[in-house]
């Protein structure tokens, strides 16, 4: 059986991505919006220009989330995944490469994609 997404499709789902704005630094993956205020150990504002749509590596598109530094880190502990949230929606989560933080400092995050890609 033939099985194909349209672009558009994607793009769709990258612009309720897009929406995101705050980032979380997380000690662990919260299960919903409402678990990230647990585990958050920093957080960045975020909007529309941090993020760039693209044709995905492999097939279909992806999401460019773009580098951030200066975020200044509000609890001592280990970041192990990263949350993105509209306010009241966790709009994305993926694990990151554990970083130890301490409270007062800053940490930065290198870009990272999501990609979409076609069925097969």
């Amino acid at each position: 059986m033939t099985k194909a997404i349209d672009n558009t499709v994607y793009d769709a789902t990258e612009a309720v991505a897009d929406n995101a704005t705050a980032w979380h630094y997380c000690s662990a993956a919260p299960a919903n919006h409402a678990g990230i205020a647990a585990v958050s150990l920093a957080d960045v504002t975020v909007d529309t220009g941090d993020y760039t749509p693209a044709d995905g590596d492999v097939s279909g598109r992806k999401t460019i989330h773009g580098s951030q530094t200066g975020v200044t880190v509000d609890a001592n502990g280990t970041v192990t995944h990263l949350a993105t949230t509209d306010g009241s929606t966790m709009l994305e989560l993926t694990e990151v490469t554990s970083q130890a933080v301490t409270s007062g400092n800053t940490i930065a995050s290198n870009a990272w994609d999501t990609e979409y890609r076609d069925p097969t």
